[in-house]
């Protein structure tokens, strides 16, 4: 009963999580260390390092501050996170979430098993269809600080989707993507991670 009133309370927005308001602007002057990875146009140009280009602001806050209290492990993160302040992070938010995905490419060999896990779940695995809480177009809920995951890279999609499955990343709302993605196989994740690279 808890985990349905949870999931209900995040799904209306309601997630708890409150950041100052940010302004692009200043996040722009703040950005230039994260172009090194992420790319000046918030596309990283190497597969490891997540897109952050119109990522929500409420999202991006989030792993910000995750990383920085130490709920989200990423040791690479942890040095640049820990000098920012709450405005910091909003303005960074606010900054790379006004910017463009660029979309990339569906691996053809998978794209038919990951549209059918995205769109459908699997049934027999009690595995949710993904589109009920990242969209139909993978735009995310802002409002509930459920991620964009149209264009985002299928290695570090994948790798995201294992480090949930072994509970190595553990900073998502009561265990929701924990429990999705525990229940897949490698060859799920793969077949979903690719659809999502090239999710328009």
């Amino acid at each position: 009963m808890n985990k349905l009133l949870i999931s209900l309370l995040v799904s209306l927005g309601i997630s708890g999580f409150a950041f100052a308001e940010g302004d692009a602007a200043a996040g722009q002057g703040k950005a230039a260390v994260c172009f090194g990875c992420h790319g000046a146009d918030g596309n990283s140009t190497a597969p490891t390092f997540p897109k952050l280009a119109g990522q929500s602001a409420t999202y991006l806050a989030k792993q910000l501050s995750d990383i920085k209290g130490g709920v989200r492990q990423s040791p690479m993160m942890a040095g640049f996170a820990a000098g920012l302040s709450d405005q910091d992070m909003a303005d960074l938010a606010a900054f790379f979430s006004g910017l463009e995905t660029k979309i990339g490419q569906t691996d053809p060999a998978k794209a038919e098993l990951g549209k059918t896990i995205y769109t459908a779940g699997i049934t027999d695995k009690g595995v949710a269809a993904c589109v009920a809480c990242h969209g139909p177009a993978g735009e995310g809920n802002a409002l509930a600080g459920f991620p964009s995951l149209r264009g985002q890279y299928a290695s570090y999609v994948e790798g995201q989707l294992k480090a949930f499955s072994t509970a190595a990343r553990a900073n998502d709302p009561n265990g929701m993507m924990r429990d999705v993605a525990k229940k897949l196989s490698d060859a799920e994740m793969a077949a979903v991670a690719s659809y999502l690279e090239g999710l328009n």
